[in-house]
């Protein structure tokens, strides 16, 4: 399996959001990798790159460099207990 990773941001906006999608990765048993996009704009950017969406906020979900999508995609599949397939698991 490949790491799945979360760009995540120090925005107090995102903080419940950032709570919630590492309670579901971790009761699921999925391993991820956090990276912190307020370390620079860099950061931002190449996430903004990857999810080919030049004004994309965090969190946004990858599978290694493969873009799966955004908090409310991931929203849906926690729904319809289709995370795996998000992630590109599946």
């Amino acid at each position: 399996n490949g790491t799945r990773l979360a760009y995540l941001s120090a925005m107090a906006t995102v903080k419940s959001q950032q709570a919630e999608v590492m309670r579901i990765l971790e009761s699921k048993s999925i391993q991820y990798e956090l990276i912190d996009i307020s370390v620079g704009g860099e950061v931002r950017d190449e996430m903004r790159s990857k999810a080919g969406n030049p004004t994309a906020v965090p969190p946004q979900f990858f599978n290694e460099d493969q873009y799966c999508g955004n908090y409310e995609m991931f929203s849906d599949a926690v729904e319809e207990d289709k995370v795996e397939q998000f992630l590109k698991m599946a």
